[in-house]
């Protein structure tokens, strides 16, 4: 069995749920569901799904990078929104990063998430060549 390593944020949730921000084994990063929250744990760019998608995958970014992957190894996105009508915000943002790569993806419209000030969660699957 491959070596699996396990990666934190800090997120307040992290340890009242049991989830890790990320999980390598050997060549596959999963990255967990990813609201727009700071280090403080305060919600970011409230309101702005432009704001909150591109601070997410900026975060995203982030910990693959210290699972030794990049945004061009991500091969699987989805996105779960409360309002699907702003389909084109969040969709900006995403295209902004992901445009040349083109993982699959997936946007879906749910009822709510964690609190009402986030409008987006994003999951991330990334392959290490």
């Amino acid at each position: 069995m491959e070596q699996r390593t396990n990666y934190s944020s800090g997120a307040i949730w992290e340890e009242i749920v049991g989830y890790s921000r990320a999980v390598r084994i050997g060549n596959l990063v999963e990255v967990t569901g990813t609201v727009a929250i700071d280090e403080d744990n305060k919600p970011v760019a409230v309101g702005d799904a432009y704001g909150q998608t591109a601070y997410i995958i900026d975060k995203i970014e982030k910990i693959l990078a210290r699972a030794g992957a990049t945004l061009k190894d991500v091969v699987r996105t989805r996105m779960f929104v409360t309002d699907i009508s702003r389909w084109q915000e969040y969709g900006k943002a995403h295209g902004e990063r992901f445009r040349t790569i083109k993982p699959c993806t997936t946007m879906v419209e749910v009822k709510s998430l964690i609190t009402p000030e986030y409008l987006i969660e994003i999951e991330a699957t990334a392959v290490i060549p």
